[in-house]
């Protein structure tokens, strides 16, 4: 056996693959060729030396196994795949038929075969079926690592999530939830900003108190300050009796605003003044009620362009973001999507009592891929749809909806050579600005700061690639309806 290597970095780990050819010369240059696509190769002239040379490796050492179909002697590659199979599950094979012989081509793909090769072959097409069978190693790798990890994952109170963005807001909330101070709790719609609140609460002072959430958006003007401050009797029509506002039964616990950017301007005022005084005056009273609870806001709004702008507060805003912590869009969480949506897949199928145990290797590249504007809402929203219409114990490509299957990336990526397959400079400049608004999580004035433009421009530029005020992403937002708290 001849063994050649590419040099490894100890910080980047190379796939390795085990090229099986009775032809030296083949598979020297088989070699070649994948390592000039940086992937560490080496080669056996023999299927028992193939099997071997997998026996001593060490668990997962080899990534890949290439091997032609006909051997001089011994086992043909089709033994040798089923063999793999029987012994290396984990090994994904690649089989190099011969020219239009389907019939191999057909017993490869049935004794296991990841894909197959036709001679002769471009080597370029070998590189891309290569990387593709080691990436859907890797992915069944990360999918069963992850399946085993949700039995033992120990959760942030509810939320769900072992990236290093989220290992970031773990510690911040932590630190902030041992103050007494305001908190504005920044993101993404959907992205899990109840959640947040509720975790600062659970881990306060206040855990013993009540926790209330209102969304400010989600009550008409005409009764949010009664809402919020409490009425007395005849106040206005239908206020047959008194009734304390949030402010005062939130009492030695925790009141969460959600939507704050949304609050009118006269409210504006009057919050400004509760959290000064710690007070609160209820609808149609004389007398003034002091209120002992902690006030969390949230909002998916740039609270500083809106001051800016003087749709919001600037004395308000200081009094409120006295603590910021900034959720980060589900697109920013790498692997956590895959995290979350076992996660989802289990709740869902047990609840409606369905066969669904995972997601299949190609389902959750699609997965990774999409830039989820609808944050944990929307993933759940598709997980969701996908049990509902799963025809397999694992979800599949079909399953998802047509928005994830053509997903175009907005990272910047000229790969091309061939004059029509480089994009226009509009494209590029789309791609662009949406891959900012993505690394700044959706925060409209830091991306314009970054892009060197005015928000004005940036904004204008935004609508016309249909990017909503609270996106950071080209695709729809996904249907509320389905939103559970897992997901606000």
């Amino acid at each position: 056996m001849k063994t050649t290597m590419n040099e490894e970095t100890p910080t980047t780990p190379v796939a390795r693959v085990l090229v099986v050819d009775d032809d030296k010369a083949m598979a020297e240059m088989l070699v070649t060729a994948l390592q000039s696509a940086t992937l560490s190769a080496e080669y056996v002239t023999a299927p028992q030396l193939a099997l071997e040379r997998l026996a001593r490796a060490d668990r997962g050492s080899i990534d890949l196994l290439v091997t032609d179909v006909r051997m001089g002697k011994g086992m043909s590659g089709i033994d040798l795949c089923a063999r793999v199979q029987g012994e290396f599950p984990d090994v994904p094979v690649i089989v190099i038929t011969a020219f239009g012989s389907m019939e191999i081509a057909i017993a490869a793909i049935r004794a296991g075969a990841y894909d197959f090769v036709p001679k002769p072959f471009d080597p370029d097409e070998l590189l891309l079926r290569a990387r593709r069978a080691i990436e859907a190693k890797q992915l069944r790798q990360e999918i069963r690592r992850l399946r085993e990890a949700r039995g033992r994952a120990v959760p942030f109170g509810t939320m769900i999530g072992s990236s290093a963005e989220m290992e970031r807001v773990y510690a911040l909330i932590d630190r902030v939830a041992q103050s007494s101070a305001a908190v504005l709790v920044t993101g993404e719609t959907g992205a899990g900003k109840e959640l947040v609140a509720r975790a600062i609460h659970d881990r306060s002072r206040r855990a013993h108190g009540p926790f209330i959430a209102v969304n400010c958006a989600a009550i008409p003007e005409n009764l949010l300050e009664a809402e919020l401050f409490g009425h007395t009797r005849g106040a206005f029509t239908d206020a047959r009796v008194a009734r304390a506002g949030l402010f005062v039964r939130a009492n030695g616990g925790t009141l969460f605003l959600d939507e704050v950017a949304e609050l009118p301007k006269a409210l504006q005022a009057k919050l400004l003044r509760a959290l000064q005084e710690h007070t609160v005056r209820p609808v149609g009273a004389d007398t003034e009620t002091s209120f002992d609870a902690r006030v969390l806001a949230a909002t998916n709004r740039d609270l500083q362009t809106a001051v800016s702008e003087g749709q919001f507060r600037e004395d308000l805003y200081f009094r409120l973001n006295v603590l910021e912590v900034s959720v980060p869009p589900l697109r920013a969480r790498g692997n956590d999507v895959l995290t979350l949506a076992q996660h989802f897949i289990a709740r869902i199928a047990e609840r409606d009592q369905r066969p669904v145990l995972g997601i299949s290797t190609d389902c959750a590249r699609l997965l990774l891929e999409y830039s989820w504007p609808g944050n944990v809402r929307e993933l759940l929203n598709v997980v969701e749809r996908a049990i509902a219409l799963a025809r397999h114990d694992h979800l599949t490509p079909a399953d998802l909806p047509d928005r994830i299957r053509q997903f175009a990336p907005t990272h910047v990526l000229v790969t091309g050579s061939a004059p029509d397959e480089l994009p226009k400079l509009e494209e590029v400049e789309r791609r662009y600005i949406l891959r900012v608004l993505e690394a700044t999580h959706g925060h409209r004035t830091r991306t314009a700061e970054i892009l060197g433009l005015d928000r004005k421009t940036l904004y204008n530029k935004l609508r016309a690639y249909g990017v909503g005020e609270s996106s950071g992403s080209q695709a729809p937002p996904a249907d509320p309806k389905s939103s559970g708290n897992s997901a606000r």
